[in-house]
């Protein structure tokens, strides 16, 4: 009898045990142990990170599993790869997103070589060159696939695939999900305490970049008011007409509408209206100053990119900054005049924690400052190239910063297209494997 009892008390322990363990490994990354790449899709499609087993001295289940899980909670499409050397890299990042189907980041390591592309959706080419050329360095693959991830997880779009939070089985046992049931009870007062941490983390941020742009802002409407003072404009002076008063009632409008906007802001993007305001009040006061003078109205053009509070723009010149790209500019009179001698112009410098800094190197706050000055979708062309440009044009700027800069958003992830993808976002070489095609890290011309 005692020995019957001890047998079927290890089979009651057996049953849940092998359970957890064929649900974990399962699910487990580089589970999958054949090389071919539809199979590989097919593991990337039910678990962010792949292993192959010819691969596995470069890294453990163990730390593939915590890289996995980390993206997982993250809730964004990133997927990692890693391969043996010697592994086809023709067409290899192609053909994988092609057989994954999936909108998304995609890191390769391939032997001793990393690289990575992503639909431009999720992430612009720049910023896969960038991450990979900021991971090329790393130590050793645990330490480069988690840097990599770290930052892909900070700028990538989109949320991750749904298939990852399927299960691939026939059903998972009552234990199977009983003992799920008491792991998630028990990790949930732990991650509950993370997302707070996290949001009071990002509100600091948030308020920490109110603070930048309020001394900003407040710079501009004191000189704003200055303005309306030089003006020395009086509704019932000789010569003054109904046109004149309109447009001097419109910029003071503007200027208590300024004032009181930027006292109620609570959060970075509610910087947008006042400068929106601003620009809107300073165009009155070109006018007015034009009807005083006998002069045509002025167009309505944005303000000088150089310095906002140069007031309305009266031309677009070529300008190319120090290690910068050549683009087209708006630009008041006083800094085309400069430009065309050759000299530097009036530039907007604000503080930061290396010294004054022109608005657009001085970091992803002022996004909203310069989204209400240069509205119209006209920003992304004037900031290509600058910190603050790069800065907005990742996915997680919306969520700090607000949206609706121009071209800088639109990016999803995670939806599942098929072979429905731009190519061009796959191609370039492999650099580093041999054959031209895997390298680059971004580098999107030529053939992959």
């Amino acid at each position: 009898m005692k020995a019957a009892f001890v047998q079927r008390l290890v089979r009651l322990l057996i049953v849940p045990v092998a359970a957890v363990l064929a649900v974990l490994v399962a699910g487990a990354p580089g589970a999958h142990a054949a090389t071919d790449l539809s199979q590989v899709a097919a593991a990337l499609r039910e678990s962010p990170v792949y292993v192959d087993p010819a691969a596995s001295g470069l890294l453990s289940s163990s730390d593939a599993e915590a890289l996995a899980d980390k993206i997982k909670d993250a809730d964004k499409p990133v997927f990692v790869a890693v391969l043996p050397a010697g592994y086809p890299t023709q067409n290899l990042f192609q053909n994988l997103r092609t057989e994954t189907g999936v909108t998304g980041l995609y890191g390769i390591r391939l032997g001793d070589a990393f690289d990575a592309r992503a639909d431009s959706r999720v992430l612009s080419r720049p910023a896969v060159s960038n991450l990979v050329t900021s991971v090329q360095s790393a130590g050793d693959v645990k330490a480069q696939l988690n840097d990599f991830v770290d930052s892909a997880l900070r700028n990538v779009g989109g949320a991750a695939p749904s298939s990852w939070g399927e299960n691939s089985g026939d059903g998972a046992s009552t234990t199977g999900l009983i003992t799920l049931g008491a792991v998630l009870a028990a990790g949930g007062a732990g991650a509950y305490g993370l997302v707070r941490r996290n949001r009071r983390r990002q509100e600091e941020e948030r308020r920490a970049a109110l603070e930048k742009l309020r001394v900003v802002v407040d710079e501009d409407i004191t000189a704003f008011g200055e303005e309306l003072d030089r003006l020395d404009f009086h509704p019932g002076e000789s010569g003054a007409d109904d046109a004149m008063r309109a447009d001097y009632e419109h910029a003071l409008d503007a200027y208590e509408k300024a004032k009181s906007q930027m006292a109620a802001a609570g959060r970075p993007e509610d910087v947008r209206p006042v400068t929106q305001s601003l620009e809107d009040g300073r165009f009155a006061l070109a006018s007015l100053a034009a009807r005083r003078e006998g002069r045509p109205l002025p167009e309505r053009r944005p303000p000088c990119f150089f310095d906002p509070r140069h007031g309305p723009s009266v031309a677009d010149v070529t300008w190319t900054p120090l290690e910068g790209a050549t683009r087209e500019v708006p630009v008041c009179a006083a800094d085309q005049a400069r430009l065309s001698d050759g000299q530097d112009p009036m530039i907007r410098e604000v503080d930061t924690a290396s010294g004054r800094r022109p608005y657009w190197d001085a970091g992803p706050a002022y996004g909203p400052w310069a989204g209400g000055y240069f509205g119209g979708g006209i920003l992304p062309g004037l900031l290509v190239g600058t910190l603050l440009g790069s800065a907005m044009a990742t996915p997680a700027y919306a969520a700090d910063y607000g949206s609706g800069y121009g071209d800088f958003g639109g990016y999803q992830g995670g939806d599942v297209s098929g072979a429905d993808f731009n190519t061009d976002d796959f191609s370039g070489g492999f650099g580093g494997f041999g054959g031209g095609d895997f390298g680059g890290g971004g580098d999107f011309g030529g053939g992959f």
